[in-house]
């Protein structure tokens, strides 16, 4: 056997194993769902290997690192669309440096420059090609309507979505179907702290508010105050500080950044963003600029970032776009983004998150479809076992309380830890989908479907 047909036998088998999970695999997970056919050293040589040849790329650093096949072979590249956050080249450079230990990067505080070297509509955070793209799979389908006409066709779904997604992006423990059960019931889940639900309930209103008064809403401090506001509601220790502009010094966890603390000038600037953003043309620039320099700033006491991603979402509502929800977006790569831009004024990271975060709302949202999905890996490996957990529901006439606990149990007994929430997000949206012409996939009746949806509803 020669060296190249030698060479594709030990590695091959490697790479098509992280071919078949696009969000990537650690060292660890590869030797696991390889059933440990080789030693850690010899998958460490091999994987550098891949790497030289460019058929596999690394992210993230020494502990956190995972591998990702980029597609390349024998000078041919696949085109196909990723289910995992690509990043940038210099999106890479951000992560690095926030991914290095804390004690070795320089503590900085607010820089001005950053935000008054901004001039609107001649500075771009966004590049043409990108706005363009966004407006394009963001759009109306059938030409224009009354602002707001999108969020308020999808807007059972989004109220959800977006409340789930903002604050899991919060660390918030919360399912997906807590979530719905929490906002269309009203019912709050075990074994939750009383702050979990608490933020949720504040995202309905916050969400309500801005899609029922699309007409009046601007980026001015009005609107972003009331946002704080029903976003703070009995989450900050001084109730008054819920929609004011903060008197004192705040620290962040995990940062070498100082945020501003002189009050007089927190609040000046606070209303030069907002001139700014007002001033805005383009939707997604108007969206992300805001999602940059609100949470530099920490114009609140708490609950900055969370202000940022609904007010982001203000210009696309009044501009019939989709919304953006920031399905699937992982909370690790959302805040190392946030941190790049507080720590270096870059904003590449966090772009690469939001770019990506949008399309994956115009997929899940939008009417048209620009191209098809590849299958995901992930649904394709715990296929049988999604359907049969959903058949049980389903035949043991479960409420969503009992659904809730016995999905929750079932990963836990079956999955690993790592697995657990996808699949049970997973499960949970499949539950939510269900309906008269879907059932036969998991080999329901339409007389079992009927008695169980009067148990769930």
């Amino acid at each position: 056997m020669g060296h190249k047909e030698d060479y594709k036998r030990q590695i091959g088998g490697i790479l098509e194993l992280i071919r078949r999970f696009p969000e990537g695999l650690s060292a660890s997970e590869i030797l696991e769902k390889s059933g440990d056919k080789w030693s850690r050293r010899s998958l460490q040589r091999k994987l550098l290997e891949l790497q030289k040849d460019g058929m596999v790329r690394r992210e993230g650093g020494k502990k956190t690192a995972r591998y990702f096949a980029t597609g390349l072979e024998s000078g041919e590249i696949k085109e196909e669309e990723p289910s995992y956050l690509p990043i940038s080249k210099e999106g890479k450079e951000v992560q690095s440096y926030i991914l290095s230990p804390i004690g070795s990067r320089k503590p900085v505080g607010y820089h001005r420059e950053f935000f008054e070297s901004y001039i609107p509509n001649r500075t771009f955070y966004l590049s043409e090609s990108d706005r363009k793209e966004l407006f394009e799979i963001g759009k109306q389908p059938d030409g224009k309507k009354p602002a707001g006409t999108f969020a308020r066709d999808i807007f059972d779904r989004l109220l959800v979505d977006l409340s789930w997604n903002s604050s899991r992006l919060e660390g918030n423990t919360y399912s997906l179907l807590e979530t719905e059960r929490l906002i269309a019931q009203g019912v709050e889940a075990g074994g939750k702290s009383s702050l979990e639900t608490q933020m949720i309930l504040n995202h309905k209103e916050a969400i309500e508010f801005l899609v029922d008064s699309v007409n009046e809403v601007k980026m001015n401090s009005i609107t972003i105050r009331n946002l704080h506001a029903f976003l703070s509601d009995e989450l900050l220790g001084n109730s008054e500080a819920c929609g004011k502009v903060r008197a004192i010094p705040v620290g962040i966890s995990g940062t070498v950044f100082h945020p501003l603390e002189i009050p007089q000038l927190i609040e000046e600037f606070l209303e030069e963003i907002l001139l700014k953003a007002e001033e805005i043309k383009d939707p997604f620039e108007q969206a992300f600029f805001i999602m940059v320099q609100l949470p530099y700033l920490q114009p609140f006491e708490d609950v900055n970032k969370r202000v940022a991603r609904l007010a982001a979402n203000i210009p696309l509502i009044k501009g019939n776009l989709c919304p953006l929800s920031f399905i699937d977006v992982p909370e690790d790569l959302y805040v190392e983004g946030i941190l790049g831009v507080y720590e270096l004024n870059r904003i590449e990271l966090l772009k690469d998150v939001f770019l990506w975060a949008y399309k994956r709302s115009t997929i899940r949202y939008s009417a048209i479809r620009h191209s098809v999905k590849s299958p995901d890996p992930f649904r394709l490996e715990h296929r049988e076992e999604m359907k049969q957990l959903v058949r049980k529901l389903i035949l043991e006439k479960m409420d969503k309380e009992s659904a809730i606990v016995t999905i929750h149990d079932w990963a836990e007994i079956h999955l690993k830890k790592a697995d657990r929430p996808r699949f049970t997000e997973i499960v949970e949206r499949e539950l939510m989908a269900l309906h008269i012409g879907n059932i036969q996939r998991y080999k329901v009746s339409p007389k079992q479907f009927e008695a169980w949806q009067k148990s769930w509803s």
